[in-house]
């Protein structure tokens, strides 16, 4: 299995940064964006499964309802 290695810069508002010049409390900040982001990504997938299932249960229940 190949193994993906972790960018050795960032870029935070148009600046680029080494990972190795920020301190520890700043890489800890960047894990946790970077945590929440694909929090945020999960939540949005979750998000429309759950608009799909809504629309497919009102859809049968019209068809459950008396005419």
């Amino acid at each position: 299995m190949e193994q993906l290695s972790q960018p050795s810069t960032i870029t935070i508002d148009g600046r680029e940064f080494s990972l190795d010049s920020l301190s520890a409390e700043a890489r800890e900040q960047i894990a946790r964006i970077s945590a929440a982001d694909r929090r945020l990504q999960e939540l949005q997938v979750d998000f429309v499964i759950t608009q799909t299932a809504r629309a497919s249960f009102a859809e049968k229940l019209k068809t459950l309802l008396p005419a």
